[in-house]
């Protein structure tokens, strides 16, 4: 059976392509299960420092497989349930930098990927909703990601009223990192994903972290603990051969595959 998640690695980059066109990415139970797949290999992936999640078509993602969860009966058990909590923890929680390169429009569970990326990089011509009210539903798994991007009083707005919105909008309200024309779309992807390879590895999994954590800490105990880490980080093995190679002017070891 041909798999509907494709993957690729090249220059330290691990591409994940949903490819599943006929019905514009549906989050479908086969579609998860190798998306979870691809997902474990980018992560496992020795050579692999920045991870690209991507799609075929002209749509990103549609949201969950309407015709399979109109099938699925009516005893609770939905099919879109069952692995799309793993997936958005996987990108979340990715010690690797996630870029979302949306190959197009993103609806309702499609955002919930977005969102559980580190970047989103989506085209102007591209559009956006969340469509979950007016088909009786809500946005309750992604909320988790999409909440923790999106401008609170614009997440009420586009939750409520499910209203399309275009790329430049999602960029002013975080949904999305750039709106760039279509033309620059995979230049400005290949840019991120080369800023990002300069980092060493495990100072950017631990600078993610900082981004989602330290917001939350109350100040003094902020100022304690990230002193603490910021000494432990001086003195580690990356940190000593950053600041020589910094000193002697040449790549650090992690930018040269050494």
């Amino acid at each position: 059976m041909t798999s509907l998640v494709h993957k690729e690695l090249a220059g330290g980059v691990a591409t994940v392509t949903l490819d599943s066109p006929p019905n514009r990415n549906a989050l479908s139970v086969r579609l998860l299960a190798d998306l979870a797949d691809r997902l474990r290999w980018a992560l496992a992936e020795p050579e692999a420092r920045v991870i690209v999640l991507t799609g075929t078509g002209t749509v990103f993602c549609s949201g969950a497989d309407l015709k399979e969860q109109r099938s699925s009966g009516g005893d609770g058990d939905a099919p879109v349930t069952a692995s799309l909590p793993e997936i958005l923890s996987m990108l979340w929680e990715s010690p690797k930098p996630v870029i979302c390169r949306l190959n197009g429009t993103a609806r309702a569970g499609g955002l919930g990927l977005v969102t559980a990326c580190d970047f989103a990089i989506a085209p102007l011509s591209a559009s956006f909703a969340f469509s979950e009210v007016r088909l009786g539903v809500v946005p309750a798994m992604i909320s988790v990601p999409v909440l923790r991007r999106v401008e609170p009083r614009a997440a009420a707005e586009y939750f409520l009223t499910g209203e399309v919105f275009g790329a430049a909008r999602a960029a002013e309200i975080g949904l999305v990192s750039r709106a760039v024309p279509e033309e620059e779309l995979d230049a400005t992807v290949a840019r991120f994903a080369d800023l990002l390879i300069k980092g060493a590895p495990e100072a950017l999994a631990i600078t993610k972290r900082l981004v989602r954590e330290v917001p939350g800490m109350p100040f003094e105990e902020g100022l304690r603990r990230m002193s603490e880490l910021s000494a432990e980080r001086f003195t580690s093995e990356e940190g000593r051969e950053g600041i020589a190679a910094f000193m002697e002017k040449r790549p650090p070891r992690w930018a040269t595959g050494r």
